[in-house]
């Protein structure tokens, strides 16, 4: 096929409602991104919550989103994509104002009545309500309103747009460290998606749903769910896989806080975590074509490895140096595994039920943040304030690491079918 032939499909390929999301997506993985890069200090810095807190009260922002989506989709597909994702962007708004402003004196007659850290949970997990919206809103965007022949074409600018995102939020926060306090990195965030909700007002139309592809009911996501943990295999695969999630998710959780605690208080942590979305986009198409003829299964093993083994760069020698070089190797086990990932639940599923395992194939993401807060944030705690010996915190996520190797390598070994 030409050249010109191909993006002239390209060009009349997509609807607009395609270009609308995916631009939306951008602003929101920014505002995201910006806040988590920033919330583990803001928590243990601004607001003085323990490092064991901050660090399982970060957990929750980051895991609560990928729990929630397997139910937001089936909600988003039901009110329509236009009605989600508005009501998304100005719930997202909401929240990032009311992280910001955990401790403003307008929510003084609050906090004098709730727990500090009861309030700052609930407020944290509001923007899970938010993002488990766009997300499946996007996704089922791209897939509706584009043709058949470009939409491989579609995934990979929404895959796109999501990495710029990821990689201009933290950008953005560390550009905003060095100049204004913290909480303004919110409202900054609230902006960002409140500006999306009139993008959408004004520019989204409703793209078209084939009679093929009705609306999920929430009781149907639930019986998908009883559907998955009757399969025990499955059940185990994810709760092992989860073990690579807590190790990878410790860059924003722990990270941030060990650096400026104990490697240079000045450092700018925010612009430091632009380097595992830099080596994402650079680097994974390159990486894939490496890893190719790896099995599937054998690169979720080998990108476990490598992002345990990254941490031990930072305990050899703690500097803000080592520490871009750990994320540097976290990353590439990263794109080792991640596509391969998704490749074996598919496969591992039952016949006519891949739509159902690749919604719960999320799920390890999910819990790999919310135990990982409170893991990291106790081991943390242990090594620095009682061992008085803070480094050790990384062979001890290493650890973790290691065992989730093993434990795959084990499953891979005796449990995964044939």
């Amino acid at each position: 096929m030409a050249a010109s032939t191909r993006i002239a499909e390209i060009r009349a390929g997509f609807e607009r409602p395609f270009w609308v999301a995916n631009v939306s997506e951008i602003f929101e993985r920014l505002s995201y991104y910006a806040v988590f890069s920033t919330l583990a200090l803001y928590l243990h810095d601004s607001l003085r919550f323990s490092s064991t807190a901050a660090a399982g009260l970060s957990g929750i922002f980051g895991g609560a989103v990928w729990v929630m989506a397997i139910f937001g989709g089936a909600l988003a597909d039901r009110i329509g994509f236009r009605r989600a994702l508005s009501a998304a962007y100005f719930i997202l708004t909401c929240a990032y104002v009311l992280v910001g402003s955990i401790g403003a004196p307008w929510l003084a007659p609050v906090r004098a009545v709730v727990p500090l850290g009861w309030l700052a949970g609930v407020i944290l997990f509001l923007p899970a309500l938010g993002v488990a919206l766009v997300k499946p809103s996007v996704v089922g965007t791209v897939a509706r309103a584009s043709r058949e022949n470009v939409r491989s074409i579609g995934y990979a600018i929404y895959y796109t747009m999501v990495n710029i995102g990821s990689t201009a939020g933290p950008f953005l926060a560390g550009w905003m460290h060095a100049r204004l306090p913290s909480q303004d990195v919110f409202l900054i965030a609230a902006l960002s998606v409140f500006a999306m909700l009139f993008v959408v007002l004004a520019f989204f139309k409703e793209p078209h749903r084939s009679a093929a592809n009705a609306a999920p009911s929430l009781s149907h996501v639930a019986r998908n769910l009883v559907t998955v943990l009757r399969n025990g295999r499955f059940v185990l695969f994810l709760v092992i896989f989860s073990g690579y999630w807590i190790v990878y998710w410790q860059q924003f959780l722990i990270l941030p806080i060990y650096i400026t605690s104990y490697v240079n208080p000045g450092a700018n942590t925010a612009m430091i975590l632009i380097t595992d979305p830099l080596i994402v986009i650079t680097l994974t198409v390159a990486m894939n074509a490496l890893t190719r003829n790896v099995p599937s299964f054998r690169a979720l093993v080998l990108g476990s490895l490598i992002t345990s083994a990254g941490w031990l760069v930072l305990w050899a020698h703690g500097s803000v140096t080592m520490a871009i070089v750990s994320l540097i190797v976290i990353a590439l086990g990263e794109i080792v595994q991640s596509p391969r990932y998704y490749e074996y639940v598919s496969r591992l599923a039952p016949a006519g039920q891949q739509g159902t395992y690749m919604g719960f194939a999320f799920l390890p993401i999910g819990i790999g943040s919310l135990v990982g807060g409170w893991l990291g944030g106790t081991l943390l705690h242990h090594f620095a304030d009682v061992a008085h010996a803070p480094a050790l915190v990384w062979p001890a996520i290493t650890a973790i690491g290691l065992l989730t190797t093993l434990l795959l390598w084990l499953y891979d070994r005796y449990a995964r079918e044939r």
